[in-house]
């Protein structure tokens, strides 16, 4: 698995949640399927009026959810912004063409004056598959943006009485010294956190 393959998935999922934060602080979701795939970017049309469009012109920050039939989540965290005017026609073109549904929507010139692109060039994906046993998950990093550490460590403070191992429902701990978890099979369910009698388990991040 890889960042490019991540991105071929959620082609095939088609329809995406979109997730912002309003002026309130409060969590808006909507589906978009406008979309247009590059082999580590995305672009993706919206109307200016919409209070979707104001978010990301406000703050730019944004979630892509995209969750497959065979159970796989793939979750985009990045800052989406306008493609620059030179490029615009050509991607607005692009994702027309691809989605022709649009055009009912917005037939001829009304969907240069209402739309605008927004691109996704910089992102941390995340990959989960619910599907396999044990569980697999990965994160990658595209463009510029970075990886965060999520889920839990366990430290030197352990002392090997295989508390965590025995409340594991993946069974991804491994009993060296220290005991290690393997991040790749791991649920972050925090169970191995809380049962822990001398606190060497750790959040990660």
């Amino acid at each position: 698995m890889d960042a490019r393959t991540c991105f071929q998935k959620l082609r095939y999922v088609e329809v995406l949640a979109f997730a912002t934060v309003d002026e309130r602080g409060a969590p808006q979701v909507r589906n978009i399927s406008a979309i247009h795939y590059e082999p580590e970017a995305l672009y993706f049309f919206t109307a200016k009026g919409k209070d979707f469009c104001r978010q990301l012109l406000a703050d730019g920050r944004v979630q892509v959810l995209g969750y497959t039939k065979y159970k796989e989540m793939i979750r985009l965290s990045a800052k989406a912004k306008p493609v620059c005017e030179a490029d615009r026609q050509r991607w607005l073109d692009t994702i027309f063409e691809e989605q022709p549904y649009l055009s009912n929507l917005y037939p001829s010139d009304t969907r240069k004056l209402a739309g605008i692109v927004f691109e996704i060039t910089d992102a941390e994906i995340e990959y989960f598959h619910l599907g396999v046993n044990p569980i697999f998950r990965e994160s990658y990093a595209v463009g510029g943006r970075a990886v965060t550490q999520k889920g839990y460590r366990i430290t030197d403070a352990c002392i090997g009485c295989g508390s965590c191992v025995e409340h594991c429902p993946q069974r991804c701990i491994r009993e060296e010294m220290p005991y290690r978890v393997e991040q790749e099979h791991c649920l972050h369910c925090g169970n191995c956190y809380a049962a822990c009698p001398v606190h060497a388990v750790e959040r990660r991040g």
